[in-house]
């Protein structure tokens, strides 16, 4: 069935269109030089003749940032934080909503209001640092996971997604003598895959990204996560150690190419992992919007 479009119609959509383009095109050049410049020879950097294309093609920046082990060192660091850190997240946010979502559960509006509170009153960075050093945590990655273990903002997302489940379903187990755990690992759960996908994406994505945390806790190298170790390459470009650090070999490289090919290597998990879960982010995302 064609359905007829006005005028207005028709020229709203393609301004709509072009202006889209426009900005993923925007969006997509810095990451596009990104790639030229990480594939591109050392002479081309030095001349700055790469743009968006790689010139003098070749992997050789790929290959000393494969061979260095302080690398390999901050991206299993970020690996274990990510997955630890969103399994408690996840944990921490379905048995804090669910009960919150039941109507029937005495002082919850005290306890949303509390949750409200903290997301619009954030507590300043230097008690938080004094409680973190208090409880041991400074230099252990628990320092970068524990702080941060939940989320208000997803913890309401979830708490909406509950409140939509049929209460039929957990009064039918009820009778039949399934417990509060049991219901929500096995009907809450399992019925909220789409807003679970996307919460554990949030989380996940978060702490992938995030320095603040790392740059306030953390002063061993060792203990050091791969956005730290891309911090300290980029942002305070000590060439000399960081040439020191990532070539082993008599090759010289351009200190550009290698913070590049770093940062594509850093950027490739998440652009892998997206697209496969992207149906049930856009669905959890709409269904997490809609507000009782």
């Amino acid at each position: 069935m064609n359905i007829r479009r006005s005028i207005g119609e028709k020229i709203f959509d393609t301004v709509n269109i072009a202006v889209l383009a426009l900005a993923c095109i925007t969006v997509c050049i810095p990451l596009i030089h990104v790639i030229a410049s990480s594939l591109s020879s050392t002479n081309a950097l030095i001349h700055a003749k790469v743009a968006l294309w790689p010139v003098e093609f070749n992997l050789d920046n790929y290959k000393s940032v494969m061979q260095n082990r302080a690398f390999w060192r901050a991206f299993g660091i970020s690996v274990f934080v990510v997955v630890f850190g969103t399994l408690l997240n996840m944990l921490l946010t379905v048995f804090t909503a669910y009960p919150l979502s039941k109507s029937y559960l005495r002082g919850k509006n005290g306890v949303l209001m509390y949750i409200v509170f903290t997301m619009i009153f954030y507590p300043p960075m230097i008690p938080v640092y004094l409680v973190v050093k208090e409880v041991g945590l400074i230099n252990t990655v628990w320092a970068m996971i524990v702080p941060v273990a939940l989320s208000q903002f997803n913890l309401l997302i979830c708490l909406t997604f509950f409140r939509s489940l049929p209460e039929e379903l957990f009064e039918a187990a009820r009778v039949d003598g399934m417990g509060e755990f049991r219901m929500v690992t096995w009907i809450a759960v399992p019925l909220s895959k789409a807003i679970m996908v996307t919460l554990g994406l949030f989380y996940a994505v978060f702490h992938w990204n995030s320095y603040a945390t790392s740059l306030l806790y953390i002063t061993k190298s060792s203990l050091k996560p791969l956005q730290l170790y891309l911090y300290n390459l980029i942002a305070k470009s000590d060439m000399n150690e960081m040439l020191a650090n990532v070539i082993e070999s008599t090759t010289k490289l351009n200190p550009q190419g290698l913070q590049m090919a770093t940062i594509m290597v850093a950027t490739i998990p998440v652009i892998i992992i997206y697209p496969f879960i992207q149906k049930h982010f856009i669905k959890g995302a709409l269904i997490g919007s809609i507000k009782e």
